[in-house]
């Protein structure tokens, strides 16, 4: 039976199938490359987004959408080699009273890597 996030009930729920209020990156999106090859991934919470372009400053991963005025990254999978630019463009979005919308996510531990204001590797979204 799906719950009020329509989806099944998994090890982010109680053995009830209760929801306990905490969303893991792996929750989020599909299983994407190999994770050997691409161990990060990005966490864009778009809805949120209010096209300031900082990101786009910061990073070639992010680009400005030029029919909405969003931004948007080029790829939700990234590799060591894009790790650094990726974070800059997470700690410099000034979205959601600066706490930020771009999240970027350790897929070996699903810990959040940056902006991470809990400081604990918990995902930071407000869905």
């Amino acid at each position: 039976m799906s719950d009020a996030r329509g989806t099944e009930p998994d090890e982010a729920d109680g053995e009830d199938g209760s929801d306990d209020g905490v969303l893991a990156a792996s929750d989020l999106g599909g299983e994407g490359p190999p994770i050997e090859e691409k161990p990060y991934k990005i966490v864009f919470e778009a809805n949120k987004c209010f096209g300031a372009g900082k990101c786009a400053e910061v990073a070639d991963n992010w680009e400005m959408d030029v029919m909405s005025g969003m931004a948007k990254p080029r790829t939700y999978y990234i590799g060591e080699e894009d790790l650094a630019e990726n974070v800059r463009a997470a700690e410099v979005c000034p979205a959601k009273k600066e706490r930020g919308v771009i999240h970027v996510v350790d897929r070996r531990t699903d810990e959040e890597i940056a902006p991470n204001p809990h400081g604990d590797g918990t995902l930071s979204v407000d869905w």
